[in-house]
């Protein structure tokens, strides 16, 4: 596993247990924020679950029908949570806040959203911290949407980015009742609810199109493509690579295809052998590199 499950399991629990409490108070306060943010957090519980699902069907072993294993099981689910984000969670709140805005109701008694938000806040705060631990010793010394672009690992990024837009919408829901209320215009409530699913349609895109990208397959950056080839190369039986071509089939699972020319005296015997060589040192200093294939070739041979 390229991380820990630790994240997800932080995230899902607090949002089962929030999103109960908000849709207690929106029954009783009447709060278009509020119902959107139970709703938000609905969805939340039901993507981690998704995540999960898929983290645990990518570790499944290769068989006759997946020979190369079920890896990018993580990157579908990861994808569906982004379109259910985009549909439920941001369709919903939009909705939600326009009929708001259309048929307003003023927020009868805001005391126990305040006291809901403010719990929710440190709950989905702390869940926030746990994920932006894990994908900060991920990412190293890389800017945050570097390290979200060349990111492998789906549900690290997707759950930091559930959580910090549970914080964001906490506090656009926290401004929504407390101007509603004070202003006695349930139209703020409303807004805020438009607001909440602007941000979840925001936060969808983003994840649908990394995810898209990683399911339709991502290789090593040109700086692991130059190591590789350099560590072949290192090889006496090696002349030069040609090319070297990778795809990730999950986080922590790549297949690498490369073209080498080798020494022109070499038996077949010897460059069998030089291969096997080959890969176990490539798959000692890489060991993500689950499928490595080597594939002896002319000097002008450029294509793999």
């Amino acid at each position: 596993m390229a991380s820990s499950n630790t994240p997800i399991y932080t995230a899902m629990v607090a949002n089962l247990g929030i999103a109960t409490t908000k849709f207690i108070v929106a029954g009783m306060t009447g709060s278009s924020a509020m119902l959107s943010e139970g709703i938000h957090s609905l969805v939340d519980t039901l993507n981690e679950l998704l995540l999960l699902l898929g983290i645990r069907r990518s570790q499944r072993p290769p068989d006759q029908k997946r020979p190369f294993g079920y890896g990018r099981e993580q990157y579908f689910w990861a994808y569906v949570v982004a379109l259910l984000i985009f549909a439920i969670g941001g369709g919903v709140s939009l909705y939600e806040g326009i009929t708001h805005i259309q048929h307003p109701e003023p927020i009868k008694d805001p005391f126990w959203n305040y006291v809901v938000l403010g719990i929710a806040l440190v709950l989905d705060g702390y869940s926030l911290s746990t994920a932006w631990r894990a994908f900060n010793a991920q990412r190293g010394k890389q800017s945050f949407w570097a390290a979200v672009k060349d990111s492998k690992d789906s549900a690290t990024f997707t759950v930091l980015f559930e959580d910090a837009s549970d914080v964001l919408g906490l506090i656009i829901a926290f401004l929504g009742v407390f101007l509603g209320h004070t202003l006695q215009n349930p139209t703020f409530d409303g807004m805020a609810s438009i607001l909440i699913g602007l941000l979840l349609v925001g936060v969808a895109i983003v994840l649908a199109r990394e995810s898209k990208s990683l399911l339709l397959g991502e290789g090593v950056d040109p700086d692991t493509q130059q190591q590789l080839m350099r560590l072949t190369e290192t090889d006496p039986a090696v002349l030069k690579v040609m090319q070297v071509a990778t795809i990730y089939l999950g986080p922590e699972e790549i297949t690498m295809v490369q073209n080498v020319v080798f020494q022109p005296a070499l038996t077949t015997e010897e460059i069998n052998t030089a291969i096997v060589r080959i890969h176990s040192t490539v798959q000692r200093t890489f060991p993500s590199i689950k499928h490595p294939f080597t594939q002896p070739v002319a000097a002008t041979h450029k294509a793999v």
